[in-house]
């Protein structure tokens, strides 16, 4: 091997430094998204959750499934804020819409 000839173990080094700075320059990228959604996310804070949702069933009928607190509410489309008026109906009229973790009936007086 003549001094102008490159080693595998060279080439791998060099590959290794590529690598490490590319990685560096992703990781470098991941920090300025987060700080810019961070910025972001202070200007425009979520607004606070209903204080009862209504969660319905799968279907063409979507009758109601559950009523929950807004602390403890179901993510998608079949979930829509109601009044407390109305969650107290529902729960009235059937007592097992009532969620069992958010417990929504001892919140709104109805047990």
């Amino acid at each position: 091997m003549n001094e102008q000839e490159v080693s595998r173990l060279d080439l791998l080094r060099f590959l290794e430094r590529v690598q490490e700075r590319d990685l560096a320059r992703t990781r470098a990228w991941i920090q300025a998204e987060e700080q810019r959604l961070a910025e972001i996310a202070a200007r425009w804070p979520p607004p606070p959750p209903p204080d009862w949702v209504l969660e319905t069933g799968i279907g063409a009928g979507r009758r109601p499934v559950a009523v929950h607190q807004g602390f403890c509410r179901p993510q998608g489309a079949r979930v829509r804020a109601i009044p407390a008026d109305e969650a107290r109906r529902l729960i009235a009229g059937d007592t097992g819409l009532a969620c069992q973790l958010c417990r929504p009936d001892t919140e709104l007086g109805l047990l």
